[in-house]
């Protein structure tokens, strides 16, 4: 070559960006770093920012690459990736073994990604979706716990056309509202799109389905279904951790929809990142467009949707008992309709007016309460005591050896003990970022599991808090 490989890069980008759109471009070309170009083997490495983006280009863009390639380098060039997964430092992690050779002919394409399937030919002109009808984001009520998610998962639905914040992945744990807010989605967007083919699933319901289809052999009509979906909704995800053959299913499921542009949302009960026991080519896709976290309601939040639930069922609830209610549920909206639910019930049968006397009788049976739930500061403070350092000094920047364990113990305590979310937990204790609370909480659990001196320190710091609270 006359040119060097860079600039021979430059021009094949040039020619790419002429044959796809510019979000294309931007998404799938433009990160590709032309690495080196060996003239000996004809053999040309590229640097991709992820496996993802390695498998993506293979599936979608191999013939274009081929021409392009065979253009400006000439014919018999051999395409090989290097995926960078640490731009940071530099870090190359993972390196594809065999080069992937580009003829200068075009190359065959899977003709399920050309060729419409019988069912696509004969789509089904309806289809519930399944949906709660009473789960809108009329009545799901805005706080700080949630603002995040509400406004992007609103905007998708009145929007789902676009492909910002796709694939959409809403994690949090139980009760804080997940469930509402995909129905919510998917409600507002068959509303505004009726022609949309929208489906609400659980990952469980799924997993049967799936299971059914391989014993009547009929797994190509099961994947065909999924892939007609417009905005396929799927519910607590979680359950498929260690289900091999449902997550390789769905996975060829996600690429189809996303390909083309369809709708994909997403509810688990912890984030990608924690869903031990899926491949890595499942847990890139679910991060790969917006992560939202849905934290417990706090008591204000709590009590807005006390008094949501009470004017919408026509209750009469002084504001002491609504308090009373929002600061014992645990910042759980299951365990909050449940209790106006008992207290109605109880009103009714024993035809007696709901004051707080009669709410300390139903909440006892209805919620698990806490009598001297831990705070932040507490928890802190006894680590700080057990450690024998100050709160000041693991509030601090500094990553001494001897402050960094108390912290990310702190951290981990606070996880489990309070209804506090990952990102409020990292601002409390040291300023961390929501990342740094997970990556902390996992380093204490996995050195639990293999240190017992430590796992005894710990749980020392737990007996400390059953001794303060007696």
């Amino acid at each position: 070559m006359n040119v060097s490989p860079n600039t021979a890069w430059d021009k094949a980008l040039a020619l790419i960006s002429k044959n796809v759109t510019s979000q294309q471009f931007n998404t799938w070309f433009k990160p590709i770093v032309c690495e080196s170009f060996n003239e000996t083997t004809r053999t040309l490495l590229v640097q991709v920012p992820s496996p993802f983006v390695y498998e993506y280009l293979e599936e979608n863009y191999i013939d274009l690459l081929s021409k392009v390639l065979c253009r400006v380098y000439g014919q018999g060039v051999r395409l090989s990736y290097r995926v960078v997964t640490d731009k940071e430092h530099n870090l190359a992690q993972n390196i594809v073994p065999d080069p992937v050779e580009v003829p200068p002919t075009k190359r065959p394409t899977n003709r399920a990604n050309q060729s419409p399937t019988p069912l696509d030919a004969a789509m089904p002109q309806e289809l519930d979706p399944q949906l709660d009808p009473r789960q809108t984001f009329g009545n799901f009520i805005e706080g700080d716990s949630n603002k995040l998610p509400r406004s992007v998962g609103l905007n998708i639905a009145e929007h789902p056309n676009t492909t910002q914040f796709n694939p959409m992945f809403i994690y949090g744990p139980s009760g804080c509202g997940k469930t509402h807010l995909v129905n919510a989605i998917g409600n507002r967007a068959k509303q505004l799109y009726p022609q949309k083919r929208v489906l609400y699933i659980s990952a469980r319901l799924f997993q049967v389905q799936y299971t059914n289809a391989v014993l009547q052999n009929t797994v190509n009509d099961f994947i065909n279904f999924y892939q007609t979906i417009d905005m396929l909704i799927v519910d607590d995800i979680q359950e498929w951790i260690g289900a091999e053959r449902t997550q390789q299913t769905f996975f060829h499921i996600f690429n189809h929809l996303f390909r083309n542009n369809r709708r994909i949302i997403l509810a688990s009960d912890r984030p990608p990142v924690d869903l031990k026991g899926m491949p890595d080519r499942l847990l890139t896709r679910f991060a790969c467009g917006v992560i939202a976290e849905l934290e417990k309601p706090n008591t204000k939040l709590c009590v807005d949707i006390l008094h949501s639930k009470i004017r919408r069922d026509g209750l009469q609830i002084p504001d002491d008992v609504v308090e009373f209610i929002a600061a014992t549920a645990n910042g759980s909206v299951r365990d909050l309709e449940g209790v106006i639910n008992s207290l109605l019930a109880y009103s009714v049968v024993y035809n007696s007016n709901i004051d707080m006397r009669l709410a300390e009788r139903v909440i006892k049976r209805a919620v698990k309460v806490d009598d001297t739930p831990l705070t932040i500061d507490d928890i802190l403070q006894s680590v700080c005591t057990h450690f024998e350092v100050s709160a000041a000094a693991v509030n601090s920047k500094s990553r001494k050896r001897n402050l960094v364990m108390p912290r990310q113990v702190s951290m981990y305590l606070a996880q489990k003990y309070t209804k506090i979310g990952s990102a409020r937990i990292g601002k409390f204790i040291g300023g961390r970022d929501h990342s740094t609370v997970i990556h902390s909480c996992a380093q204490v659990e996995q050195r639990m599991k293999t240190d017992a001196n430590f796992r005894d320190e710990v749980q020392s710091i737990e007996n400390s808090f059953k001794l303060k609270s007696m």
